[in-house]
């Protein structure tokens, strides 16, 4: 195709979610690998279709999520995508898993693949590996994802970018979450949400200051909505707890 495509750009995939074959919402997920092979990370209420915090149903007409369909990056040809389905139940109960600890009260699940037919997976990385773009508040991050189920052109995440609004190293209500304030939308659910520098001077984590040598990223975690309808403040789950839950498959 002769297109260059950040990795970022490809790596946050498209989910819409359906009832008995009608669509009901569209989120954003990411693939990282596991134990058990490769899983899906997303919000817990983009596959429950339940408010998070009250449990109420978040389609009008009271329907709930019975499938995900992925669109995937499709293998050896980068700039085209392919639909996969996955079931969310099965005959013993969901399909998704959940923090071991955490439970319903982490917005995050992990959701093993299965139809990976002419796929081609751009995983996330979990594990730290130093040397670390410095973050704190005010430093800026993006929220890859599909605001509204909008692609930027074929099926391409779309970049919203904002900042740190809270300490990374204290935990928002207790739980293993940091706030960002950025003017977000429904269907960036489940969006990656990474530290992205783009050359020159970057400062890394220890107080080391690197000159040049290309783009740099630090992922930080996954966007799970504001904090309510009339903030821009988001809820990201922090990548620590991320990798709890996959290191627990």
């Amino acid at each position: 195709m002769g297109k260059t495509f950040h990795e970022h750009s490809v790596q946050s995939l498209l989910l819409q979610l359906g009832c008995k074959g009608s669509l009901l919402s569209t989120g954003t997920g990411f693939v990282v690998q596991s134990h058990v092979g490769p899983v899906l990370l997303t919000n817990r209420h983009v596959v429950t279709g339940r408010d998070p915090d009250t449990d109420r149903i978040l389609h009008p007409g009271g329907d709930v999520p019975d499938e995900i369909v992925v669109i995937h990056n499709r293998a050896n040809r980068l700039g085209e995508w392919i639909p996969r389905g996955e079931r969310l139940y099965s005959p013993s109960g969901p399909q998704w898993k959940e923090h071991r600890v955490l439970g319903k009260r982490a917005d995050f699940v992990a959701l093993p693949l299965t139809s990976l037919d002419d796929v081609q997976l751009y995983p996330y990385s979990l594990e730290v590996k130093p040397p670390l773009i410095a973050c704190g508040p005010a430093d800026t991050v993006s929220v890859i994802g599909f605001p509204f189920g909008m692609q930027a052109g074929g099926s391409l995440a779309v970049w919203a970018t904002g900042f740190i609004a809270s300490e990374l190293d204290i935990d928002y209500q207790d739980l293993p979450m940091f706030l960002i304030d950025c003017r977000s939308r429904p269907g960036q659910s489940g969006s990656a949400v990474v530290s992205y520098r783009t050359g020159g001077t970057v400062r890394y984590e220890g107080g080391n200051t690197g000159i040049g040598g290309g783009p740099k990223s630090r992922f930080l975690g996954i966007y799970s909505g504001r904090i309510n309808a009339e903030s821009d403040l988001g809820m990201v789950w922090k990548a620590t707890a991320l990798k709890e839950l996959v290191d627990s498959l």
